[in-house]
């Protein structure tokens, strides 16, 4: 007899933690706050009960398809990694991109030449008038970038890749310079660059020069990268046109009319990139006005290759319209914002909001920006900016900051293919998504001083789960 009652007895305990309607429930809960990151939860004081709750999750009601999410290799994040030993950089890898294991990055960006947070200026191919890119070479990315790309495909082969120029090779701007902008005079010495004022853009006007001849040696730049990197094993799936097309820097940047760069993509890089089956997206967006956004969208030409639209910083209040306008259109989040070097609880809650802005608003890939970097993380450019590691130098140690375990709250568990889930009632800082094995992954935060309890409807039970103050929370069930 005590073979009999002992599983009923066991069965029914079960069942009044993980069951509701004879349907078995497994839960994994995980919690990060200021003192503690990425702690376990006992999933057993979570109750499912009936009646009424102030927050639905609506499972059946789906909105957009996620790709993934990821960070951006750059030549500084790989200068970091390089000073710890090779055991720690190898668990770095690992943690950022193994499947299954860490943060499950999917999907990474990396810049087409040198960016704000490279060594110094470069682009592949400095020759002035080489039209024909014979002088092309990615020489300088053997010793950074291509390390670094590898180093994550150790252990994820079928890391997806994009790519996108800061600034094309100065020889093809009308100022004959790597920056748009003249530096302070606040900026210390060794940050500044030799542009003069006579030779400094302005938003709204093309740096780039519009003549055919070098549309067509530019169009071509991208597809010898593309072809360049491929020979490595890196391939290069998307592009887009230029990072930040509205900002005139001091660091590499290219500003360009709404008008310039559509003649570019409409009549050059978008026949090019579709003949070596090279997606095209339009960005990096960082402005609120979406009829930049329209000059290509309703163009015949470039409609016709344009496949989504990249957005970061002041570009995240054109997404909502963007979206409204263009259903269909897959839209990308393409940069976190930076911070200021020092990757502090406070910033991490802003973070949150930036998360929980672009994904409500449609977005399918969310990247952050800076994946290492040294204490301080200054670029060489003198701008201080946050990073999901962080190297000691003299110690040659590495943590982890706040936004690593933010961004592992998602991508850990939301894989490609998940659905964002319409949560209603009430929904701030709440997020939903369903992946494709039917588990449904819940990210709360309790931006409260005390704890707080949440009942969240789930079909037909109620989940009760009490959230520790200031606390990021991902419950899959």
């Amino acid at each position: 007899m005590r073979n009999i009652i002992l599983p009923s007895v066991l069965s029914a305990l079960f069942c009044s933690l993980f069951v509701s309607c004879g349907n078995k429930k497994e839960i994994t809960w995980v919690a990060s706050t200021p003192e503690i990151s990425w702690q376990t939860q006992e999933s057993s004081v979570i109750k499912w009960e009936k009646g009424d709750a102030e927050t639905i999750v609506e499972t059946d009601n789906t909105l957009q398809t996620i790709d993934g999410f990821g960070a951006c290799f750059n030549e500084l994040g790989w200068m970091s990694l390089s000073l710890l030993p090779d055991e720690d950089r190898l668990s770095v890898m690992k943690e950022l991109f193994a499947p299954g294991y860490g943060a499950n990055f999917t999907i990474c960006r990396m810049p087409l030449g040198a960016n704000d947070f490279s060594r110094n200026w470069y682009s592949y191919n400095e020759t002035d008038g080489d039209f024909e890119m014979k002088n092309f070479s990615i020489a300088n990315d053997y010793e950074t970038l291509i390390p670094f790309i590898r180093g994550a495909q150790a252990y994820h082969p079928s890391l997806r890749m994009w790519a996108s120029p800061w600034s094309p090779p100065a020889w093809m701007k009308y100022n004959k310079h790597y920056a748009c902008a003249v530096p302070g005079d606040n900026l210390a010495e060794q940050y500044r660059n030799d542009l003069t004022a006579d030779r400094q853009g302005t938003e709204g006007t093309n740096m780039f020069i519009q003549e055919d001849e070098y549309f067509k040696a530019y169009a071509l730049y991208f597809k010898k990268f593309v072809e360049a990197y491929k020979r490595e094993g890196i391939n290069i799936f998307m592009v887009m046109p230029q990072n930040e097309f509205n900002s005139c820097q001091i660091f590499p940047s290219c500003t360009w009319t709404a008008a310039g760069i559509n003649k570019f993509v409409g009549e050059y890089l978008g026949p090019e990139m579709k003949n070596i089956g090279v997606e095209l997206v339009f960005g990096t967006m960082e402005r609120a006005n979406t009829l930049l956004t329209d000059t290509l969208l309703k163009d015949k030409l470039s409609s016709r290759y344009i496949q989504g639209v990249g957005f970061q910083w002041a570009g995240k209040g054109a997404i909502g319209k963007v979206h409204a306008d263009y259903p269909d259109l897959k839209l990308y989040q393409t940069e976190q914002e930076c911070g200021n070097g020092k990757n502090d609880w406070q910033y991490c809650c802003y973070a949150w909001d930036l998360m929980k802005h672009y994904l409500t608003e449609g977005t399918s890939v969310y990247t952050y920006w800076n994946i290492s970097l040294e204490k301080g993380g200054i670029s060489r450019w003198g701008w201080s900016q946050n990073s999901l590691v962080t190297v000691d130098p003299e110690t040659k140690t590495y943590r982890y900051n706040y936004e690593y375990y933010l961004m592992k709250h998602f991508s850990h568990y939301i894989l490609p293919g998940a659905k964002r889930i319409v949560v209603s009632g009430e929904s701030d800082d709440v997020l939903a998504f369903k992946n494709e094995d039917g588990r449904v992954v819940i990210v709360l935060y309790n931006r409260k001083d005390e704890e707080t309890t949440r009942r969240i409807k789930i079909n037909e039970d109620v989940l009760s789960v009490t959230l520790k103050p200031q606390s990021f929370n991902t419950i899959t069930i």
